[in-house]
């Protein structure tokens, strides 16, 4: 398959060094040199965007703000024909962006760094990671399948979801957590806490490491959703402040509150269950996504799927 990768940092780049492993056709771009010459040791790259037209399939791995000018500029709905999926963390707003386009399925590969550039790209980042695929009432299913194929044969879950369901996720596990990890950042801003900032420090503050432009793309384009799920974590350390005041009279309150906190964690990520055909249908696999699922490989008109194994309770 002859595919197009438009950006070549750190998942664009990831992109273009898996599908290129597995035997496909890559096409690089990236508007700034330095990147193209650094992905040009290892797959081909160009500078004329107009050598992308001839593909069959174009990753757009390019920042949220300029999806809507490369949906309109770079891969015009009157020339480009091949099937258009981009690697963004909003999925409503992308699609918007594409909605021109009628071969357009949103996707997003649950995976990063918190460093960023070609350089920190690397084949094998999406092995075993979950890959949201957007699967909508007007989504063409060959379409999707045919995405569900290209990243499923680099060792990637795909997860079917709606760009709707797929945003209220992403906002409680990635963009919620951007912001707290920042907030975390500047209460611990004195000498002697950076000096003795471990384990714990680090592991919570890690993305907030990240470059500030993929945090603004996060708020620009999933601003309404990151907003419920700041209110909901304010209620819970509402709830936390309640029983800490409280705590000379109910010890117990606290625990409790963390206990709980501590189990869901242990059970984390999902066990995975049995294999299991499910037919590919738009109900099946937006069923599947719901309940956790996802697509390991797809057979004819028949996904592989796996689900969370349900945890038997003591």
């Amino acid at each position: 398959m002859r595919v197009a990768v438009l950006g070549l940092g750190l998942i664009g780049g990831s992109v273009a060094l898996a599908l290129h492993e597995a035997g496909h056709t890559v096409l690089g771009h990236d508007p700034d040199p330095a990147a193209r010459e650094a992905a040009a040791a290892h797959v081909p790259v160009t500078a004329d965007p107009a050598a992308l037209l001839d593909t069959d399939v174009a990753v757009v791995a390019a920042p949220y703000r300029h999806l809507a000018a490369i949906a309109a500029e770079t891969l015009p709905a009157d020339r480009y024909t091949g099937l258009i999926t981009d690697v963004a963390s909003v999925k409503v707003d992308a699609a918007l962006a594409f909605a021109a386009h009628r071969r357009f399925v949103g996707g997003h590969p649950m995976a990063g760094k918190e460093t960023a550039g070609f350089a920190s790209a690397e084949p094998g980042l999406f092995r075993d990671r979950p890959w949201v695929l957007c699967l909508e009432a007007d989504t063409d299913l060959e379409d999707w399948a045919a995405l569900a194929r290209l990243w499923t044969a680099v060792g990637a879950r795909v997860v079917p979801a709606t760009a709707e369901a797929h945003d209220v996720a992403a906002a409680r596990i990635s963009h919620l957590e951007h912001l707290v990890a920042a907030a975390l950042v500047n209460v611990a801003d004195d000498p002697l806490s950076r000096t003795l900032a471990a384990g714990s420090y680090r592991d919570g503050t890690r993305v907030a490491a990240s470059p500030t432009a993929l945090f603004a793309g996060m708020v620009e384009g999933n601003g309404t959703q990151l907003l419920s799920a700041l209110d909901e974590l304010i209620e819970e350390l509402c709830s936390a402040r309640l029983r800490l005041s409280e705590h000379a009279q109910r010890p117990e309150a606290v625990a409790a509150w963390f206990d709980h906190a501590r189990a869901r964690r242990a059970a984390w990520p999902p066990e995975a269950g049995g294999a299991e055909r499910i037919p590919l249908t738009r109900e099946a696999l937006v069923e599947l996504g719901a309940a956790g699922g996802w697509v390991e490989a797809l057979e004819d008109e028949v996904a592989l799927a796996r689900r969370p194994r349900v945890q038997s309770t003591p």
